[in-house]
């Protein structure tokens, strides 16, 4: 069985070596789902009986590893150093690093890598990240696959 949670969160970031407008600063509002897959609990009087994890357990984690840190966060490659020192000009600025250029399909390997061990087979049923998908627009995704 399946199960997958959405969260959304908005972010700016560039690609610095763009040859069109995504070189320029700019912002999106993201959306990533997280997708597990498992057996279905069938413990009697356990809260999670009849789930293959509880959607508010999945949204919880999801939000504190991934979405409240990169949330009005700007994303900015490690080797883009013009726009890190001026972003570190910035007092109390939100800047998280990548070790990669922040394009959809890197921030979906980056939340995959992040999220992997999170999620904690706690009934033995189990419980796998299977994929991350990360919507950079309504019409333009990245799936980082297990």
């Amino acid at each position: 069985m399946q199960i997958t949670t959405r969260l959304e969160f908005d972010a700016g970031h560039r690609i610095p070596s763009h040859k069109s407008q995504c070189k320029n600063l700019h912002g999106h509002r993201y959306a990533i789902e997280i997708t597990l897959s498992g057996d279905i609990i069938t413990l009697e009087n356990a809260s999670e009986n009849g789930m293959v994890m509880d959607f508010s357990d999945v949204k919880a984690i999801a939000k504190r590893a991934v979405v409240d840190v990169w949330d009005h966060a700007f994303l900015v490659y490690q080797h883009d150093a013009e726009i890190l020192d001026f972003l570190n000009s910035l007092p109390d600025h939100k800047t998280v690093v990548f070790p990669t250029v922040p394009t959809a399909e890197n921030m979906a390997a980056e939340a995959f890598k992040i999220l992997k061990n999170q999620y904690q087979d706690t009934y033995g049923n189990h419980l796998k990240l299977e994929k991350v998908r990360l919507y950079e627009t309504p019409n333009n995704w990245a799936d980082a696959l297990s």
